[in-house]
């Protein structure tokens, strides 16, 4: 039915636009234009092709109004009383009510529909009501046919339907709609969609599990039961295309099933996640312990849960759907993985770290990764995981036929990397350690998170072929540029560099045990650092290699005795490399952020006391003097928990060197000073006052 509005406009009306769903349902009608799905529409369908100018206008309402800009949303609304959330309605063309992410909306859409339809003799022009329900309203639905319950269940069998116990009042709600819209069809058109578990963009019900997979904190990605159970889903895009063709079209069908053509088990789903963000690992945990994670609620699990074949006839019959992924998750997980990261940020930070030995790489390196959350790459140790892994799996599994080729791969490389060792005096040969790097680079948590290179490559051709694209031939780019692959380089190179006298007093300095552990022993530190110079003195050095590549390094000279965990140098890159692109501070992280804040105000309330007993004592200078020096002592205090909260990395001992240290030694000289008669007493005051 042509809507007889003279607006070029469509006003949309969609609740609750700052949650998951509805967000992305309205961001996508807010790109589109009216009537554009109708092109190849079945003729039985009424057509009524819309100028191009003709636009979706959103209107919604959001739960939180000082939350992120909204800005594909034309007016947003928040805390809008009955009377005015009705005139609101009254004004739009669409009403879409989602109840797929909360049952606590499931009163408002039913008070919705029904305040509508009592005011249907009012309509300036007509309009259509869409409701967005859970396929969980089908979960105990029994199989068309008990003798072959491999056949899904479709549209033609929604009288059928039976929900899952905690989801009644959803198939109420459905039964309501489709009531209310059977009186009048010329002025209010009602249709329900359900909605298979919905995925894409920066996810929902299965986040938990994409961002375990991509933190990699855990050795496997959980499955809550058995996994065997099917899940119907759809992409988000894809639902948000199906309410663009019900407006559109305006269908004779009014009840959908907006799932895609998967026919995924929750297994499937996990392992396509865990294989293309992380290890690939998965293990099947009891569903109570799910529970525990607070980030997976009850709600969550009774979706994971459901098994439900499941398929559209409508959709395929009745609409020009443009599926976005057709096929499933599964299929398209690589599109939804890069999806998800785009939408959340979570993109890599790629840092290399060059420079002498004992000039402090690997140090940086450790606290930028903590920083940053990144992949540490040290040659050595890479080398070390390589070999352990192989045991392990050799070890761990026994041949199968199955198994066989993996194992017999897994022996040979083993062995070969043994052999390599004997042959050169237990060490790997260039190409062997080169190999182990480029396949730690393109493992998934480096692709994923990114990494700090340490120390390597040290020449040109190690650059070379470290960063070299494989697909590509030297001699088909016609260019004396050297590929490269472009999930492969940094994106940051920093030079480390002092002088040869500062690198061997600080070698010098070391303990003979860590010297050794670290082969930094004087002949062994010595020859290194005679090979790092020659290296760097060749006609094409290694800085050379990225200067063509136009990532040029940035060169940080260390030459302060005094910062000893290479503070200076960890806050020049921070402020080149930009904020982390990550999930942020950890719960354990936001505790002892916390725990400094509140030690901050509990500061604050005992100087202010302590201000208030002295003014009490009389004008003696000295103890003005002493209040004058607490106050210095405070503002100092507030600068460096600034300082220590930027940084977050900031290790205890160097903490304790810095700001604890001074402090007790200027607490014992004014101590001297003041000459108290409990000198105990005045150094408990003194520290509690000065951090």
């Amino acid at each position: 039915m042509a809507n007889s509005r003279a607006s070029s406009t469509k006003r949309v009306f969609i609740n609750n636009i700052d949650s998951y769903s509805s967000r992305y349902i309205a961001q996508f009608l807010s790109s589109c234009v009216v009537g554009e799905s109708l092109d190849d529409a079945d003729e039985e369908e009424e057509k009524h092709p819309a100028s191009s100018k003709d636009t979706f206008s959103i209107i919604g309402t959001v739960v939180d109004k000082d939350g992120e800009k909204l800005n594909f949303a034309s007016e947003k609304y928040s805390l809008l009383s009955r009377d005015e959330l009705l005139r609101c309605l009254m004004q739009c063309d669409v009403i879409v009510y989602n109840i797929t992410e909360n049952a606590d909306l499931i009163d408002e859409a039913t008070w919705a529909i029904s305040a509508l339809h009592s005011e249907i003799e009012h309509f300036g022009a007509p309009k259509i009501f869409i409701l967005l329900s859970p396929i969980m309203t089908w979960a105990m639905t029994k199989p068309a046919d008990p003798d072959d319950p491999e056949i899904p269940l479709s549209e033609d069998d929604y009288r059928r339907r039976r929900p899952h116990p905690n989801f009644k009042e959803h198939t109420s709600t459905e039964k309501l709609v489709l009531k209310l819209g059977k009186t009048k069809k010329s002025k209010l058109a009602t249709y329900v969609v359900t909605a298979g578990l919905q995925y894409g963009m920066g996810e929902n019900v299965f986040h938990f599990f994409f961002k375990a997979a991509w933190l990699g904190q855990r050795s496997s990605v959980p499955i809550f039961g058995a996994g065997t159970n099917v899940i119907p889903t759809i992409h988000i895009n894809d639902l948000s295309r199906v309410v663009q063709n019900i407006i559109d079209h305006r269908p004779k069908t009014h009840y959908f099933i907006a799932v895609d053509e998967s026919k995924n088990t929750f297994e499937d789903i996990v392992k396509a996640i865990a294989s293309a963000l992380g290890s690939g690992k998965t293990e099947m945990v009891p569903k109570e312990e799910a529970c525990v994670t607070k980030e997976v609620t009850e709600t969550d699990l009774h979706y994971l849960s459901v098994n439900l074949l499941a398929e559209s006839l409508f959709l395929k019959d009745r609409f020009n759907l443009r599926w976005d992924c057709e096929t499933g998750i599964v299929d398209n997980i690589f599109t939804v993985v890069e999806e998800y990261k785009r939408t959340r940020q979570l993109l890599p930070k790629k840092i290399c770290l060059l420079g002498p030995p004992a000039v402090g790489k690997s140090s940086v390196a450790e606290k930028l990764c903590k920083y940053y959350k990144l992949q540490h790459i040290h040659v050595q140790e890479a080398i070390d995981e390589k070999i352990r892994k192989l045991e392990e799996l050799l070890e761990e599994n026994e041949k199968t036929s199955e198994n066989e080729e993996m194992l017999g791969d897994a022996q040979n490389q083993l062995e070969t990397l043994t052999n390599n060792m004997l042959e050169n005096d237990g060490k790997l040969d260039e190409q062997q350690v080169i190999n182990i790097i480029r396949e730690k680079l393109n493992s998934m948590p480096c692709r994923n998170k990114g990494f700090v290179l340490d120390g390597y490559p040290n020449t040109y051709v190690q650059a070379k072929d470290i960063f070299r694209d494989e697909n590509i031939e030297a001699e088909d780019t016609g260019s004396t540029i050297p590929s490269y692959s472009e999930v492969l380089i940094p994106e940051f190179i920093f030079s480390l560099d002092a002088t040869d006298e500062f690198l061997k007093e600080r070698v010098r300095n070391l303990p003979q045990s860590v010297a050794e552990d670290k082969h930094q022993t004087q002949d062994e530190f010595t020859e290194s650092l005679a090979k790092f110079r020659e290296a760097l003195a060749e006609d094409e050095s290694v800085f050379d290699y990225f200067d063509e590549l136009e990532i040029h390094p940035e060169h940080i000279v260390i030459d302060s005795v005094d910062d000893c965990e290479n503070m200076v140098v960890l806050e020049k890159i921070i402020k080149s490399v930009g904020r982390p692109l990550n999930y942020g501070l950890t719960p354990e992280e936001k505790e002892e952020v916390r725990k400094k804040k509140e030690e901050m105000s509990q500061q604050e309330l005992k100087q202010k006391q302590v201000e208030n007993e002295l003014r009490e004592t009389g004008d003696n200078a000295e103890m003005a003097a002493l209040l004058e020096q607490w106050n210095r002592n405070l503002a100092e205090v507030k600068r460096q928990e600034h300082e220590i909260l930027e940084a977050q990395s900031v290790p205890m001992r160097h903490y304790l060197m810095k700001y604890v240290t001074p402090t007790v030694i200027q607490g014992l000289v004014d101590c001297c000073k003041v000459k108290p008669d409990d000198p105990v007493e005045f150094l408990v005051f003194f520290h509690s006052f000065s951090g």
